[in-house]
């Protein structure tokens, strides 16, 4: 009768551990767009982007989801992220606006802060509004000769989005298509607007795979911004990503510190990777960078 018990008990053992070994896994839907040098999707460096090399590696490490990558524009994976399925973005900047909706992790990457790309030729038109090499956005864009050139639905940064914010329609062009800081940059070309706002290392790959110089383009840091961008990967604010986003967390602290800055380097002036790694490093030394960020 002990026998039979044992028997029994075993078999319901056996059983529950099969079962839980064929359960399906819980599918996490990566969203990426073509944002260089974070992610590459055409040309010789295709699949070289920092984020491109950290998504396997963190797949890799997460074997409980069934991963799947889909590439949109911003837009549409701002949408997307507004839904219930399991869905993460590695390329989120934290603002208050994404927080009504999408729960982040902590940050991945510190990125050097956006400006604006001018044309040597236009530089005289921004004079009046810089000062040390800095731009005055909010002063510049009272000047009705000037267009600036800016990605519909991307962040820019937190202090950036709320001085355009302030900003008449009349005084941007927004692009919503795939491809639109390039799209802007030819717009630029063509004189339909003066200004393009981004990141110099962005604008870099982009020129040059149009074939252009970026020795013929002046870049301007925004007067009143923070030195560094903190990048981060934003889920859907559900159980499911909400819990995604806890065992992300414990994998960046490793990326962050001996692999995320190295990739980022290969895509900075030469003479801007040395410097770039001490202040990374000791930004991330801090425990204060991951207090989460309050509306």
């Amino acid at each position: 009768m002990c026998n039979l018990r044992l028997t029994l008990v075993f078999c319901l053992l056996m059983s529950a551990l099969s079962a839980q070994a064929q359960a399906p896994r819980e599918h996490l839907l990566w969203l990426v767009r073509d944002l260089p040098p974070f992610t590459i999707f055409e040309g010789p460096a295709k699949g070289q982007g920092v984020i491109d090399q950290m998504l396997p590696l963190l797949i890799a490490q997460m074997p409980e989801y069934d991963h799947s990558i889909l590439r949109v524009n911003r837009a549409r994976g701002i949408q997307m992220l507004q839904g219930t399925a399991l869905t993460c973005d590695p390329t989120l900047l934290w603002t208050p606006e994404r927080d009504k909706y999408a729960h982040f992790s902590r940050p991945s990457l510190a990125v050097l802060s956006g400006g604006l790309v001018v044309r040597k030729q236009d530089q005289g038109l921004l004079a009046a509004y810089v000062n040390g090499h800095q731009v005055n956005l909010r002063h510049l864009m009272s000047d009705a000769r000037l267009k600036l050139g800016i990605v519909a639905e991307r962040s820019y940064s937190a202090q950036v989005d709320a001085m355009l914010q302030q900003f008449p329609d009349s005084a941007l062009t927004r692009h919503y298509g795939s491809d639109a800081t390039s799209s802007l940059l030819q717009m630029q070309q063509l004189g339909r607007l003066q200004a393009v706002l981004g990141y110099w290392h962005e604008f870099r790959y982009l020129l040059q795979q149009q074939g252009r110089s970026a020795q013929d383009y002046v870049f301007y840091p925004i007067e009143g911004v923070d030195h560094f961008q903190l990048l981060r990967v934003g889920c859907t604010d559900t159980a499911q990503g909400r819990e995604a986003v806890n065992h992300i967390d414990r994998l960046l602290l490793q990326l962050r510190r001996d692999t995320l800055p190295s990739l980022y380097t290969q895509w900075l002036d030469p003479a801007l990777r040395a410097e770039y790694l001490e202040q990374a490093r000791q930004l991330f030394e801090d425990a204060a960078v991951d207090i989460p960020p309050q509306p």
